[in-house]
């Protein structure tokens, strides 16, 4: 009867600021490794975070990612969830539509916090007469909309939005469908077993969708006022380090985004296992 139950709209949201908690380090590890203009690998990056800033500064700009969660990941869940109602998901193709449009709205929703989360995690490899120090994720908002104006909220948006678009489809569609796929077989029920692996695809396949949009993303969120003139000068200036450069720091996002995908289904179905309901 477990297989019967269905997730509430908002338990989307909560497993995913459980699983950033923990995963937020990789994340912060990522973008440094994306805007920077040098070769510094993580095995480099990560005692040089250590000796000049310490421990704490991995968890530069946790508010914000929490604040993100709450809003792009909550909606685009929410409205995955609240989709099925008029969208037919026995099919893969309605799963991709579903989850693509869930994405985008979610994008829209989370681009504020996710602008705020990328310059406060990059705040760590700035020199401290540079760094911007929000206090957390609200007050950046605030001092963005005071000293730059409301659409440098949105800067980003349209990578952040196609990002947002394809990591949905990656994580929910596929891993609803790969679910699916096991749970047909005798070999797997719902459990953690089949949680844990149809997420680890998922996650594989997200981060190799969203990589060259989290790379573009990132530089425009983390621009300097007229440091580029339009998103395809970001692609110009990233093109010229090569093919590469599109998918850097993929490893590290990977690390990042594995085990940040397999946490939240792990939390997302046990929410759902012991607090979700049965349709009438």
């Amino acid at each position: 009867m477990s297989s019967d139950k269905h997730a509430r709209w908002y338990f989307g949201g909560i497993a995913s600021v459980g699983a950033a908690c923990v995963t937020h380090p990789l994340d912060l590890l990522k973008v440094t490794l994306q805007t920077q203009q040098g070769d510094l690998s993580v095995l480099r990056l990560v005692p040089k975070i250590m000796q000049e800033q310490g421990v704490l500064a991995f968890y530069n700009g946790l508010s914000a990612s929490i604040l993100r969660q709450m809003t792009y990941s909550t909606t685009r869940f929410g409205a995955y969830e609240v989709g099925k109602e008029f969208v037919n998901t026995d099919t893969f193709a309605g799963k991709i539509a579903l989850a693509g449009l869930s994405g985008m709205i979610g994008g829209i929703f989370g681009t504020p916090a996710d602008m705020i989360n990328v310059r406060m995690q990059n705040d760590v490899k700035l020199p401290p007469e540079l760094r911007r120090n929000y206090r957390s994720g609200v007050d950046g908002i605030i001092k963005v909309y005071k000293t730059e104006g409301f659409r440098k909220l949105f800067s980003g948006g349209s990578t952040a939005t196609a990002r947002g678009v394809f990591m949905t489809i990656g994580q929910i569609a596929f891993y609803d469908q790969i679910k699916s796929t096991l749970l047909a077989t005798p070999y797997f029920q719902d459990n953690l077993v089949t949680h844990f692996t149809a997420s680890l695809m998922a996650g594989a396949i997200a981060t190799t969708l969203t990589q060259p949009m989290d790379v573009l993303k990132t530089r425009s969120m983390n621009a300097k006022p007229g440091e580029y003139k339009s998103l395809w000068d970001i692609v110009l200036h990233t093109a010229k380090l090569g093919p590469l450069g599109f998918f850097k720091g993929y490893v590290p996002a990977f690390v990042r985004l594995g085990p940040q995908t397999i946490l939240t289904f792990m939390f997302l179905e046990q929410l759902r296992l012991n607090f979700g309901y049965q349709k009438q």
